[in-house]
C-alpha cells in the first residue's frame, strides 16, 4: 500500500522478518498507508455479487479493503499479516465482526480461496521471493478463483521496499501458472499513484 517512496531504508532489512514490520508500525514508518480503500480495489469489489466468496488479503496493513468488504456484506474475509503488533491492533479494531485475522508467514499459510486481493503485498517482498510467491499463490487460489488487485508499474530509486516492476516482468513470472485475464494500467488510482499501477485479474491454470 505504498503511497510514496519517502521512507527509511534498512540495509539489513528482511521483508519476511516479523520484527522488521513490527518496527515499521511501532514507529509510524508506514508511507504506504493511503488512509482509505484503494480506488481500483474498491471499484473491483463493487462489481462482485457473491457475498459468500472466501476472500484472502495477504499483507493486511490497516485493512481498509477488509473493512470495505464487510461494509458491502461479504461474510468470509480473512486478512493475513506477519507482524504481531499489527494483528493485535486489527483484532481490537475488528472485534465483534466476521473478519478472520491470521498472524502467519504468507509462505507457510495453508488454505484455499475464491479470491485473493493483492494490494502491494507483492511489492513489499524482495524480488528474489517473487517466483516463490507465484508458486505458493497458485496453491491458495481455488480452481476457477481469482488473484486480483494492483501491482506497481514503475521502478524505485531506493533498495526497497517497495520494489517495482513492469508488465513484461510480471507476465514472465505469472504466465506459467496463471491465465492473465487482465493486466492493464489503472485509470482510477490514488492521486499519488496515478500512472504507476497495473490492475491484474489472474486465474490459476
Amino acid at each position: 500500500m505504498f503511497v510514496n517512496s519517502d521512507f527509511k531504508e534498512n540495509d539489513n532489512m528482511e521483508t519476511t522478518d516479523p520484527q522488521y514490520w513490527n518496527n515499521r508500525y511501532l514507529t509510524g514508518d508506514t508511507g504506504w498507508d493511503m488512509g482509505r480503500v484503494s480506488p481500483p480495489l474498491q471499484a473491483y469489489i463493487d462489481q462482485l455479487e457473491n457475498k459468500d466468496l472466501d476472500i484472502l488479503i495477504p499483507g493486511a496493513g490497516n485493512s481498509y479493503e477488509a473493512a470495505y468488504l464487510l461494509e458491502k456484506g461479504f461474510r468470509r474475509v480473512t486478512v493475513l499479516d506477519i507482524a504481531p503488533v499489527l494483528t493485535a491492533r486489527l483484532r481490537e479494531a475488528f472485534a465483534g465482526t466476521a473478519l478472520q485475522i491470521v498472524e502467519d508467514d504468507f509462505f507457510r499459510h495453508q488454505g484455499q480461496y475464491d479470491l485473493v486481493l493483492e494490494q502491494t503485498f507483492f511489492c513489499a517482498l524482495e524480488p528474489s521471493l517473487r517466483r516463490a510467491y507465484v508458486t505458493h499463490m497458485h496453491t491458495l487460489v481455488k480452481p476457477g478463483g481469482h488473484l486480483a488487485g494492483v501491482l506497481f508499474n514503475r521502478s524505485f530509486s531506493h533498495d526497497g521496499p517497495p520494489f517495482g516492476g513492469t508488465a513484461n516482468e510480471y507476465r514472465e513470472l505469472f504466465a506459467p501458472l496463471f491465465e492473465l485475464k487482465t493486466m492493464e494500467l489503472c485509470y482510477n488510482s490514488h492521486p499519488a499513484r496515478q500512472g504507476t499501477e497495473l490492475f491484474i485479474n489472474f486465474l490459476p491454470k
